[in-house]
Order: C-alpha cells, then sequence, then structure tokens
C-alpha cells in the first residue's frame, strides 16, 4: 500500500478509536432462556411478532417451544422460515412484508448469524422504507431506532446477538457486504444452552472458531481498548478450555454454555474494536460463492496471523499466556508461534480444510478489490494491505491446483510481501 493511503487509513481508524469513549454502544439485556422472550413482550403489551428463522433451525423443531410459549401467553406469530445461508435482500423485502401484512411490532431472530443479520435489517426497512437495503451499506446510514429486536442464537459463533453489524448479499451481483449502525444492536439476547445441545460437528467448529476469530482480530487490532481487551481475552480462554469438548461431546452442557459466552464476548470486543481483513476475504467469498462465513474464517485466521508476523507478536503472546496455552515467561515470538499452530492444529483435529476448493483464479482481482473496499480504512489491521496484497492471500487458501502454471514468476505484491516478511525478520532478530 502507497504510504499516503496508509497515512489516511491510520488517521481515520485513529479518529474511530477516539471518538470511542463518546459512541453510544450499548450491551443487550440478556436472557437464559427461550421461555422468558413471553414475558418480555407481555410487559410491553406486543400482541404480535415477526419470528425469523430458517428451514432448517425450523425444521429441527428449536422454535417449537418458543411457538407454543408465544401462543399460550396469546400473542400472535407470524413466521419468516426462507433465511438462506448469506442472507439477501430478497430475503429482507419478503420478512419486512409479512411483518407489515401481519401488523407485529416486535422482531424475533432463531438462529445463526444469517437469521439475526436478516431480522436486522428487516427492522432497519420497516423503519425507513424509502432507503433501500445497498443505500445501508457502510457506517451509520440507518440512525433510527428499530422495532424490539430479540436475538436467539442457536450457534455459538456469530456473536451478532449483540453487535451493531449485519452483513448481507446481493444475490445479483453477488457481492456482500457490511451494514453498520448502533441502531442493529439487538435489545435482548437469549442465550439459552437447550437450542444448542446436538449440534453438528462441523457447525461446531466453524462456528466456534468463528467467535475465535472475531476475539483474534478485535485484539490484535490498533483500536482496543482496556474494555475490549478484557472481552476477548475472556472469549479466547472459553474457546480455547471449552470448543474441543463441544465438538467431542455435543450434548455437553457447561462446554455449550461457555461456547454461547465466548461468542458472545467476541461479539462484545469486536462491535468496539472491528475485525480485520480475515473477515474481508469470508465476506467476498461468501457473496461470490456462497461459502459459509465461519468455515471461511476458519481456514484463512491462521495465513493472515502468519503474514501479520512480528506486527501482531506481542499481542497474541500475551492471549496465549491469558489462556495458560504457554508459560509467563515464553518469549513473544515463541507464545505467538504456538498460538498460531494451536489454531491450525485445532481446524485440523475438527476436520476443516486447509484450502476453500470455490476460489477460481480469475476471481481474485475482483474479490480482492471488495475486500480492500471493506477493509480500508475502517479495519485498524495490525498491517495494511491494499488491493494486490490481498490477491496475494486468497492465493494462499486456493487449492494448489488452481494455481498458475507460471506461479513461480512473483508478482509485485508477492515481492512487497515477501520484502515485508523479510524486515520482520531482521527486527525480531535485532530485538532478541
Amino acid at each position: 500500500m502507497k504510504r499516503m493511503e496508509k497515512v489516511f487509513c491510520r488517521a481515520f481508524q485513529g479518529a474511530f478509536r477516539a471518538a470511542l469513549p463518546v459512541l453510544p454502544y450499548r450491551e443487550p439485556e440478556i436472557l437464559r432462556s427461550v421461555k422468558d422472550i413471553p414475558r418480555v413482550l407481555q410487559a410491553k403489551d406486543i400482541k404480535t411478532v415477526l419470528l425469523v428463522t430458517d428451514k432448517g433451525v425450523r425444521g429441527l423443531g428449536l422454535t417449537k417451544s418458543l411457538e407454543r410459549g408465544l401462543k399460550k401467553a396469546g400473542i400472535r406469530c407470524a413466521v419468516y422460515d426462507r433465511v438462506v445461508a448469506n442472507p439477501t435482500i430478497d430475503n429482507i423485502e419478503e420478512a419486512r412484508t409479512l411483518y407489515l401484512k401481519s401488523g407485529a411490532k416486535a422482531i424475533i431472530a432463531f438462529g445463526g448469524g444469517s437469521a439475526m443479520d436478516c431480522a436486522k435489517v428487516t427492522g432497519a426497512r420497516v423503519v425507513k422504507p424509502r432507503q433501500p437495503v445497498h443505500k445501508m451499506k457502510g457506517i451509520l446510514r440507518i440512525c433510527r431506532k428499530l422495532p424490539l429486536l430479540i436475538a436467539v442464537p442457536t450457534t455459538a459463533g456469530t456473536g451478532s446477538e449483540t453487535t451493531l453489524a449485519a452483513v448481507i448479499t446481493d444475490s445479483g451481483t453477488k457481492h456482500k457486504y457490511p451494514i453498520n449502525d448502533f441502531s442493529l444492536i439487538p435489545r435482548y439476547a437469549v442465550l439459552d444452552y437447550h437450542v444448542t445441545l446436538g449440534l453438528p460437528k462441523n457447525i461446531t467448529a466453524t462456528t466456534g472458531m468463528d467467535a475465535l476469530t472475531h476475539a483474534v482480530e478485535a485484539y490484535i487490532g490498533r483500536s482496543t481498548t482496556k474494555e475490549t481487551r478484557f472481552a476477548a481475552e475472556q472469549a479466547t480462554r472459553l474457546i480455547y478450555e471449552n470448543l474441543k469438548t463441544a465438538y467431542d461431546d455435543g450434548q455437553n452442557i457447561k462446554a455449550r454454555e461457555n461456547m454461547l459466552q465466548a461468542a458472545y464476548c467476541a461479539g462484545i470486543a469486536f462491535s468496539r474494536s472491528y475485525v480485520g481483513y480475515v473477515h474481508a476475504l469470508a465476506h467476498s467469498l461468501g457473496g461470490q460463492y456462497g461459502v459459509p462465513h465461519g468455515l471461511a474464517n476458519a481456514i484463512i485466521l491462521p495465513h493472515f496471523l502468519d503474514e501479520y508476523g512480528p506486527a501482531c507478536y506481542g499481542k497474541l503472546a500475551k492471549l496465549a499466556r491469558c489462556v495458560g496455552m504457554v508459560p509467563k515467561h515464553t518469549s513473544d515470538r515463541r507464545a505467538a508461534a504456538i498460538f498460531i499452530q494451536w489454531v491450525k492444529d485445532m481446524n485440523k483435529y475438527m476436520d476443516i480444510p486447509e484450502t476453500i476448493k470455490e476460489i477460481q483464479k480469475e476471481d481474485i482481482p475482483l474479490l480482492a478489490k471488495h475486500a480492500a473496499e471493506e477493509g480500508n480504512p475502517l479495519y485498524p489491521v495490525p498491517v495494511l494491505m491494499d488491493a494486490a496484497e490481498l490477491e496475494v492471500m486468497y492465493e494462499k487458501v486456493m487449492e494448489k491446483s488452481e494455481v498458475n502454471a507460471d506461479a513461480g514468476k512473483d508478482s509485485k505484491a508477492e515481492r512487497v510481501l515477501s520484502k515485508r516478511k523479510n524486515n520482520y525478520f531482521i527486527l525480531s532478530k535485532r530485538s532478541a
């Protein structure tokens, strides 16, 4: 990235960091059981709600107890269960139409991050009927109070139940982009382990690594606060201690409870301190190919931690010490290497692949362009990269058979990254 572009990005990020203490962040009120939802609605005299979910969650019967409880409390429930893995503008418009037709006064998001993202932007379209979804892209484009929003996560990963973000896919352009606004933070988050018991192993794995990515990217970025560092440390510790157990034994109550708490804490951390290029790449892959977000994050994360090098060694080392992964006296470089290896080992243990088979070489320039537009200047990453440099990161995670036969000829971006690594190595040796 050119020097003046770096200066602009860091200045932009510095301004946001300076504004953190005065921005209207808030945390949702936590409920510990789905059974508490009818009581909350009754207290607010709400007679009709819209339930936003997907066919898989509803087909498993996870919403049955809620629907029965609402009926018993005399609360009418309209159900929109057509949310897809990467929610689209069509999903949002369909859900909004049902909300208005049913006369609903509140929205319950029940499912993973897709259901919650769909519900959030549905609420935004309800209160801003003249503003299309694509014009909500970016930061603070809504600025209006949404209908009461209650989020019930059925996976321990996205943290969307506590964040100001929603990620939407334009199915026409195959472009996936974030929408960030304080009004999107749910009023209530229901952390009920019952709805996560028996979650399939692959979902447990990828959503758990999604939560880890949130915590790590928030922690190693340059816009942290005492509060976000604490939340990220707590999330990482809970994941380190519980993810493998939750993966091995889907009925383990304590592990499921702790993973829900981990995802929540990671959401608190990245809502304020943001994520990084791992998410920018994952979003572009979700939009272009429908790659599940958690899976993409899990595969991409260790590659960026390796690439950032000494720029993130100190913070990764602190995380490693904090969770008890290494002794307190371990050097930063050694502790960071052990942390990165743990991420790789967890992926391998949970059968998460090393590459993303969907990536096509010819698509990489456009994917990198979208990732750069999303990440710069907003994401306070340890090392700034432009689109050309990000292209190399896509090549690192694509199936090796897809790499061009003439890949031996280094691109300009590859030479830049190689030079950066050499400089980091020299600095590390000097400081050792």
